[in-house]
């Protein structure tokens, strides 16, 4: 076969991650594969299984890996011949004077031809298509991994929604309280109107985030029914009512960079992509060399002509036969050829680079998540210690304005500050929870769930069935590689 043979591409790899506490250097194992089961929420889990059934996003890269699978199969028959038919014809033929013949011919034939794959134009086309449907697959598993980060990170802002609700709405009551305590001291002549209108104006402003917070968490709902495929409408049962904040492991094991060139399924996808566009290198390549064909026909004719007839069509006697070969060597193409190699050569070198690239992204976004988990469950346990200091400080200002020792100012500070460090507690305790669902999802966790099932689901394939004869090929074994993605190249 003319054309490079592929390799994978060299990649700067680095040899460990930067430092952190969270990070445990070890291996990754089959627990971190299902991560989202870290959290220990079974609601969380169901909606992760249905999002893998019911995501059209993913069904739709389902559906490519079997368009990819019939390209591949239809390559593969190109290496038999590629013209086969029967053929058939009937004429009636009339003459005129001197001697006027009338006469009928017919025919049957069988005929073919086949180009020899001398040069691998053929191999090298099939080459590509294999590494095209191995990295439809793979394709598949990148999409498959952000269904279920993007579930899991839907599910923790409704959780931060309602956390947010629930401690805005703590913090309403809690102002209410402190309105009715200025409004009886106002009443008794002990303070000024000055302090009723405080308490009001902060219980108002209090109030005005609710329906801010119910809108977050209307939205981050509906993003949820996308990602599983259902309809808004049908969300809430779903959670199953309010709940809390899945709570996060204390760390995270993240293995080693060179991990990432096995198990993210971009970076595989990235590298069966340049796989595929080297092949067909070697089929521009071949386009340059001659071509060398064989045909041939056989069948039956016969004619009314002499002492034949029609019925003699399928005698022995009239059995006919063609046999050839030929040769095309394309000359005087002015460059056209040679440039349809550079085309390919550089869309090949595009391809590395992007597979470099990929790697280079990969690493980025792991470091990354390791750091917002770091650092957000670092400033989670400042806050959490500053939350409870500002509950306490409410608590005391309202009891010493009571007793008349501190102004309104001091209670309408320690309200605002509480309910501003609580809220923050909330996004933040959420925050840590989705620096880990990104810190997984850069490690490219979670499409193990793929060997537990299909691409596309029963549904999809019954309707495809109906339409379509697919043959075996909607069976898993036909349109799913034996081998571990993770061999791939």
């Amino acid at each position: 076969m003319v054309g490079p043979n592929y390799s994978t591409p060299k990649s700067d790899v680095a040899p460990k991650w930067m430092p952190s506490a969270a990070v445990e250097e070890k291996p990754l194992n089959a627990v971190d594969a299902h991560w989202w089961k870290l959290f220990s929420d079974p609601v969380l889990d169901s909606l992760v299984e249905s999002a893998y059934r019911n995501n059209l996003s993913l069904q739709i890269a389902g559906a490519r890996v079997l368009q990819a699978r019939a390209q591949l199969n239809q390559s593969i028959g190109n290496l038999f011949p590629q013209q086969q038919g029967l053929s058939g014809a009937v004429n009636y033929q009339r003459s005129g004077a001197p001697i006027t013949l009338n006469s009928w011919n017919d025919n049957l034939l069988f005929a073919a031809s086949w180009e020899i794959d001398v040069w691998g134009k053929i191999r090298r086309s099939i080459e590509s298509d294999r590494a095209a449907y191995i990295g439809s697959v793979a394709s598949y598993d990148d999409a498959l991994v952000t269904v279920i980060a993007d579930t899991a990170s839907a599910y923790v802002n409704v959780r931060t929604a309602e956390e947010r609700l629930r401690v805005a709405a703590r913090n309403v009551d809690i102002q209410k309280e402190s309105l009715r305590v200025a409004s009886v001291q106002f009443r008794y002549g002990e303070v000024s109107e000055l302090d009723v209108k405080q308490a009001a104006t902060l219980l108002a402003q209090t109030e005005a985030q609710i329906p801010t917070l119910r809108n977050t968490l209307r939205q981050a709902k509906d993003a949820l029914g996308l990602l599983l495929g259902i309809t808004p409408d049908a969300v809430d049962a779903r959670l199953g009512g309010e709940g809390d904040i899945p709570a996060a492991p204390g760390n995270v094991a993240a293995g080693i960079p060179q991990d990432l060139l096995r198990r993210r399924p971009d970076v595989r996808a990235a590298g069966l992509q340049a796989a595929s566009q080297s092949a067909l290198i070697g089929v521009a390549v071949a386009q340059m060399y001659p071509s060398f064909s064989l045909a041939g026909a056989f069948g039956f004719s016969s004619s009314t002509l002499g002492p034949s007839s029609l019925a003699d069509m399928f005698t022995w006697q009239t059995r006919a036969a063609q046999l050839g070969a030929s040769f095309f060597f394309p000359i005087f193409n002015y460059g056209r050829l040679v440039n349809q190699v550079r085309v390919q050569d550089a869309a090949f070198q595009a391809a590395i680079l992007n597979y470099q690239n990929t790697v280079l992204t990969a690493q980025q976004e792991v470091e990354d998540g390791l750091s917002a988990f770091s650092t957000a469950g670092e400033a989670l346990g400042h806050l959490e210690s500053a939350a409870e200091s500002a509950r306490r400080t409410t608590s005391l200002s309202m009891l010493q304005y009571k007793a008349g020792e501190v102004g309104f100012t001091t209670v309408i500070t320690s309200e605002q500050s509480q309910l501003a460090i609580e809220d923050s507690v909330a996004s933040t305790r959420g925050g840590v929870v989705l620096g880990l669902i990104s810190v997984y999802r850069a490690l490219g966790g979670g499409w193990e769930i793929r060997e537990e099932g299909d691409v596309v689901s029963d549904e999809v394939k019954a309707e495809m069935e109906r339409r379509t004869n697919w043959g075996r090929m909607l069976e898993v074994a036909q349109h799913i590689p034996k081998a571990s993605p993770e061999e791939a190249p």
